[in-house]
């Protein structure tokens, strides 16, 4: 399966695709209400399939009657999304995990509806037909495959996004392997640090506008509520912020591109996103971590390219390289320590990645390394 996405001509017959998206969120809304009501009054939630059924009936009394303007297959994905959610819920906790209930959303900020087999259309050149109108996209590429859902999307700044997914199946890649494998350590002044020396920096895009995002948030604060300068306010924080994101992106496909044409093996650690967040916040949500390993990881299926992570709580920082000794006392301060045993000058982010290196060959993800892995990075 591929999807493909194409932002939308702005224009004012995109209105009405905005009131689909509302009247969706509409139909959310009173969803979640019904299924907290519910829930309080039995314990348990609504299945999907009574829930379009009451959805159904509802559509019948002149209050909801203009429901039936919305898609009946869109409807159906809305109560869909929010059994999911529900079944998330319990399973998680089931197993004793905090897990979140389906919110209520404001129509500002209800993003999108799908439409499956039916209700739209892509016809010639860069025409899409949804409902009885017909729009344009900017088509940047050629659609493969058997369409077979679209999902309308909109963005806080109110862009219109069409997210196309066809079955079309993309062939392997017929990479040369280099013979290379690396060990890499995420950290917050550089991004990675190789166990080999390939070092990437790191690139902090939010903390390079910060300034310019602070000065629009406070002309946004200054505006009256309600008031169209105000929206305009708005949307102009919405686009820095969506320029950092952009540009956040760009760079996390360009260097997972780099590394999977230059590695046959990448090993990483499991890293502790929630941990570190409660310690650095924003800098860590500024480097996008997580984001980042899951574009590496679908590059990596697609180039045939191996990615390993160890344990979260292996002491990779503190266990001494050479000679294994662990140095229970290094805190986060220490950016360089000598091991007490053999005397050992270590970089705190090098020493991690030659151990993840390390530790990424052993046969169980391990402290046992197998034998033909030493300490000695590729």
């Amino acid at each position: 399966m591929k999807t493909y996405k194409f932002k939308m001509y702005s224009n004012h017959g995109n209105r009405e695709l905005h009131k689909t998206i509302d009247g969706h969120a509409e139909v959310w809304n009173h969803c979640v209400a019904l299924q907290r009501r519910y829930y309080c009054i039995y314990g348990k939630y609504i299945s999907k399939f009574r829930l379009i059924n009451h959805i159904s009936k509802l559509k019948r009394l002149a209050k909801f009657a203009h429901w039936n303007q919305l898609p009946s297959q869109s409807i159906q994905d809305v109560a869909a999304r929010i059994d999911k959610g529900y079944k998330a819920m319990f399973e998680a906790r089931a197993k004793g995990k905090p897990w979140g209930r389906p919110r209520f959303k404001p129509r500002g900020k209800y993003k999108s509806f799908t439409l499956l087999q039916a209700g739209w259309q892509l016809l010639t050149s860069n025409k899409i037909r949804i409902g009885k109108s017909v729009y344009q996209y900017f088509k940047s590429r050629d659609i493969r495959g058997t369409p077979k859902r679209c999902t309308i999307k909109r963005d806080a700044i109110g862009d219109i996004y069409i997210c196309v997914l066809t079955d079309y199946e993309d062939g392997d890649l017929n990479r040369v392997m280099t013979g290379k494998i690396a060990g890499f350590d995420f950290g917050l002044k550089r991004f990675l640090t190789g166990s080999n020396g390939h070092d990437i920096e790191s690139p902090q895009f939010f903390k390079r506008s910060i300034n310019a995002i602070k000065r629009a948030n406070r002309n946004h604060c200054r505006k009256k509520k309600q008031s169209r300068n105000r929206e305009r306010a708005r949307l102009d924080v919405a686009r820095k912020h969506r320029k950092i994101a952009n540009q956040r992106e760009d760079f996390h496909w360009k260097l997972a591109h780099q590394l999977t044409d230059e590695y046959d093996e990448i090993r990483l650690e499991d890293l502790n996103l929630q941990g570190m967040k409660a310690l650095w916040g924003r800098k860590v949500s500024d480097l996008g971590f997580a984001d980042f390993v899951k574009e590496l990881k679908y590059l990596a299926a697609k180039k045939g390219v191996k990615i390993k992570f160890i344990d979260k709580w292996y002491p990779s920082s503190k266990t001494c390289s050479v000679c294994g000794a662990v140095n229970e006392a290094l805190n986060l301060r220490d950016r360089n320590w000598q091991c007490n045993d053999c005397g050992t000058v270590h970089d705190r982010d090098r020493n991690a990645a030659i151990n993840i290196f390390r530790v990424g060959a052993s046969t169980h993800e391990g402290e046992d390394v197998s034998p033909d892995s030493s300490g000695n990075p590729c």
